[in-house]
């Protein structure tokens, strides 16, 4: 008989507590510390919460699951499941991945911990697939090693609105950050694998997401094998500014007729370094397609 597989991700992911409920998964909160009390996301913080915040100038400290918080989830969950599949956000954007490891050689084989150095919605695409993989009847270390072979199959590209989150969080310089804003420039990042870098400069938010739109097209067409629906994912995700995303997704929907597109906000523990009017496209392969 096929084991009973449990997925678990953290609200990195977007995905939210009553969406896992729906999806028949699991979904760890991040931790906040603004101005030194603890939140989690989508528990005792809401998005709007969150802004407003921000936008009052509070100090946002991103941390990860503490590992008791871990642990308990895991017996709770194993007293129904055979084993678990646990997909925490990016290992190069987090520690929280490499604590997760640690812990999980006390379970022999029962917790698989996957380092598939994804986030947001891409991150929610593993979680999804994980799901299918189980229902398929693949076991927990198969599901990993699939998901970590295919973790490269992904892209995001990140048009921020400000570069005042990214001076404050010690990301760029506070002379690279004023020159920004007086050439009122919106930087384009690429999140690919395990690392959030620069990638393009745009003079206007039209130009921004042309380059975005332009790159992910790149990437399908060069790395994933082609620009076709039955073989990719397309995903907007935004921070704040539900309207303005919902422009791109139409945008997106334009330019790649006859696509599902996926839309979500950013998750918190982003949103913290990039600020709000932040808007992204990504793509995944589809994993029928691998």
């Amino acid at each position: 008989m096929a084991k009973k597989i449990a997925v678990i991700t953290d609200s990195n992911s977007g995905i939210t507590q009553s969406q896992a409920k729906e999806c028949g998964l699991y979904v760890l909160p991040m931790p906040f510390m603004i101005d030194d009390e603890t939140f989690y996301e989508d528990i005792t913080l809401t998005q709007d919460a969150f802004y407003e915040r921000l936008a009052g100038g509070a100090d946002v400290i991103t941390s990860q699951p503490s590992p008791d918080s871990i642990l308990q989830l895991w017996d709770e969950v194993l007293k129904e499941y055979d084993e678990i599949v646990h997909i925490p956000m990016s290992s190069g954007l987090s520690g929280s991945c490499q604590s997760a490891l640690m812990l999980s050689e006390d379970y022999d084989g029962r917790v698989q911990v996957v380092n598939n150095q994804r986030i947001s919605v891409t991150q929610r695409q593993s979680a999804m697939d994980a799901l299918a993989l189980a229902k398929n009847g693949m076991d927990a270390a198969a599901i990993r090693q699939f998901l970590e072979d295919d973790k490269f199959n992904s892209s995001i590209y990140i048009m921020l609105d400000t570069l005042y989150y990214l001076k404050k969080g010690g990301r760029i310089t506070p002379a690279a950050a004023a020159l920004g804003t007086i050439l009122r420039l919106k930087p384009v990042l690429q999140i690919q694998g395990d690392k959030l870098d620069a990638f393009a400069k745009a003079r206007t938010v039209s130009q921004g997401k042309s380059i975005m739109i332009n790159a992910i097209r790149g990437d399908m067409e060069k790395r994933f094998g082609g620009a076709a629906a039955d073989n990719i994912w397309l995903q907007v995700a935004y921070t704040y500014d539900l309207a303005a995303a919902e422009q791109l997704k139409k945008e997106v929907m334009e330019v790649f007729p006859g696509f599902d597109v996926h839309m979500d906000p950013l998750s918190l523990s982003v949103a913290c370094h990039i600020g709000p009017g932040a808007l992204a496209v990504a793509c995944c392969k589809k994993i029928g397609a691998i």
